[in-house]
């Protein structure tokens, strides 16, 4: 491969048989990181609002299974869609279904497979969070058009990934509150300020072609309105703890989470765009600290 591509087809990938490779690529299992965002606002709802150990590990290890299949699903499906459009950016143009490795057809016989895989995991959790889960169905199927109608799909992605906030919520209590909400807007405002970060790496051949970005409707003003998200961010976390009772524990352990927010803001070099996917992937380790800010609460 040539150019600028954060595809990954060496290492445990390329020892799989040959015609599995294309199908570990469109799903992005090589490159795990979006399986984890998607997954981490759901170890939040645990975190601060599981009945116990065994419950929460038991769901944790559901919304694993479910989170890596439906990201999967996702990236099939947002590939069905711009496919055309792949072949005319750098980082995308390698893609399988761009590049001809996978077939359309074949490639929906694969959403369905992994469909099926979310299903089973779906079923298994109580009423109300299937009905909040089935809720982002429309929201997944009509993320790959928000590109071309709005500057703001980063916006759209915000509220999709942030799902398994309100869903692992339901899981876990059974139902909805205003803890679930503050996690779901905390989920949205962090998701638009990383993936506008993320959206900086193609962001002269979103130009080109007519691709729409906050990237591109931010360029250089990025830095303030990151900030403005992040701070956000932490703001509705610590309002989610408040109103779930943590106790004092909390307060001190969200300043990590904040500090690491802060660093990607200060060292965000917009036209490096192999610094953008290092601070983009970073938000894993983010994640993971506000779950631990989150059972520092239950101390």
């Amino acid at each position: 491969m040539t150019g600028w591509t954060d595809i990954r087809a060496q290492g445990w990938v390329a020892r799989l048989p040959p015609g599995w490779r294309p199908y570990a690529l469109l799903g992005r299992f090589d490159r795990p990181i979006g399986a984890w965002l998607l997954l981490l606002p759901g170890f939040w709802a645990f975190a601060i609002a599981a009945p116990g150990w065994g419950e929460g590990l038991r769901l944790a290890a559901l919304f694993t299974i479910g989170a890596f299949a439906m990201r999967a699903a996702g990236c099939v499906v947002n590939d069905l869609w711009d496919r055309d459009l792949d072949r005319q950016v750098e980082r995308t143009r390698d893609r399988p279904l761009a590049a001809g490795t996978v077939t359309p057809f074949r490639a929906l016989v694969f959403l369905a497979a992994l469909c099926v895989v979310g299903l089973l995991v779906l079923v298994q959790l109580p009423p109300a969070a299937i009905y909040v889960g089935l809720g982002s169905l429309l929201l997944i199927a009509l993320y790959p058009l928000a590109k071309r109608v709005t500057d703001w799909p980063q916006a759209v992605l915000g509220l999709v990934f942030s799902w398994a906030a309100p869903t692992g919520y339901a899981a876990a209590t059974g139902g909805l509150d205003a803890v679930a909400v503050a996690l779901w807007a905390a989920g949205f405002f962090w998701i638009l300020g990383y993936d506008t970060i993320y959206a900086h790496q193609d962001r002269a051949d979103d130009a080109q072609i007519g691709i729409r970005s906050s990237a591109l409707k931010l360029g250089d003003h990025t830095k303030p309105f990151l900030a403005a998200c992040y701070a956000g961010t932490i703001a509705l976390l610590a309002l989610a703890g408040w109103h779930a009772g943590l106790s004092w524990p909390f307060v001190p352990a969200l300043v990590l989470p904040a500090a690491m927010l802060g660093w990607q803001v200060r060292t965000l070099d917009i036209h490096d765009p192999a610094r953008c996917l290092m601070l983009f992937k970073s938000n894993r380790e983010v994640g993971f600290a506000i779950a631990l800010a989150f059972l520092a609460g239950h101390l």
